[in-house]
């Protein structure tokens, strides 16, 4: 089982400005790279507090290259959405060369009304345009002189370049969160598996899973499958050390989640069937339910470390990307936490058996 970070920054200027946040995570990239971990995972959203502080995960993801030599990179995730297929297929494969072939691109459909309403796309419908994008950015990885002709976007005998370093292409993951026909189709392609268990309890998302795996299976791809899931993660001395500094830091992470879905309290969507009233779901909770659905992971190394595995077979993952930058959490609390989790807990959880 492997362990890496997962970043989504959760902040505005007056809470911690953008120089800080991203000082702040590089420190917590190469601290990960030096640890063993295996991914650094970077969210594309925009606008608001929720994630608005990176409109390109690739851009960032080519900062981290930089400063660091074994880490994989992950687009956790890129919104194919609002991307004309050429630019993203570009993009990443000039990641993939500045990293050495390091680089793995996760797609997620968006979701937030803002974000669509500022691009000027359609909700409805864009189910569409998302898997016929990520099908056009597969193609333009691995043939010469495509030509598409789409609802969204045309183009004749085009060849991108630079051609991904991975071949045939970097590793593909698709984030899905509680269609199951969204982690079918995932299986079906023979894709990765990004899961984020927020506001599904894990007994529901095991099952989600295993549609997926089914599903993948059925379809006969001969690599193996993938799941990973991402989750917030506090590491202190006690379990009393944890609470106290972890939970206004969740406190902070749901207040600002629930702002950016306030819009989907009027927003209706074929394609979004559940989504209206997201934001009444996730006031709701506070840090301790939060903690005690498994959507969180609070403690000391020994709890830590206890409730990582308890979780991992819940879900039956592969791995697990750790979300340490929550809260707009200050940068020495992230780095010991996160020193904290590679120097007490991921040795425990190395020794245990698969």
């Amino acid at each position: 089982m492997f362990h890496g970070l997962s970043l989504l920054p959760d902040c505005v200027p007056e809470t911690k400005a953008p120089d800080d946040y991203f000082r702040d995570v590089l420190l917590l990239s190469r601290l990960a790279d030096q640890g063993g971990m295996s991914h650094v995972k970077m969210t594309e959203h925009y606008l608001g507090g929720y994630g608005g502080y990176c409109p390109s995960p690739l851009a960032f993801l080519s900062a981290v290259a930089a400063a660091t030599s074994r880490i994989r990179l992950m687009t956790g995730c890129v919104l194919p959405v609002f991307h004309h297929p050429i630019r993203l297929a570009s993009e990443a494969a000039m990641v993939d060369a500045i990293s050495g072939g390091r680089l793995d691109v996760g797609f997620a459909r968006a979701y937030l009304p803002q974000e669509f309403e500022a691009f000027q796309v359609q909700m409805d419908g864009s189910r569409e345009r998302f898997t016929t994008t990520v099908d056009t950015v597969l193609r333009l990885w691995t043939e010469e002189r495509v030509s598409v002709r789409t609802p969204f976007f045309e183009f004749r005998d085009v060849t991108i370049l630079p051609r991904p370093t991975q071949r045939p292409h970097p590793p593909v993951w698709v984030a899905a969160v509680r269609s199951r026909s969204s982690f079918a189709w995932i299986g079906e392609r023979g894709f990765n598996l990004l899961v984020t268990p927020a506001l599904t309890p894990l007994s529901e998302m095991s099952d989600h899973i295993a549609v997926y795996r089914e599903a993948f299976a059925e379809s006969g791809h001969r690599h193996p499958s993938r799941v990973v899931a991402s989750l917030p993660l506090y590491v202190g001395d006690t379990d009393e050390d944890a609470r106290r500094i972890a939970d206004p830091l969740l406190r902070t992470y749901l207040d600002v989640w629930a702002e950016a879905t306030d819009t989907w309290v009027a927003t209706a969507s074929d394609d979004y069937r559940g989504y209206t009233g997201m934001s009444r779901a996730i006031r709701a909770l506070d840090p301790v339910s939060f903690r005690s659905m498994g959507s969180a992971v609070v403690g000391s190394p020994t709890t830590v470390s206890e409730r990582v595995q308890e979780i991992a077979g819940m879900l039956g993952v592969d791995g697990f990307l750790w979300q340490m930058d929550f809260g707009a959490v200050p940068g020495d609390l992230a780095v010991a936490s996160l020193e904290r989790f590679l120097d007490k807990v991921l040795p425990s959880l190395s020794a245990v058996p698969a």
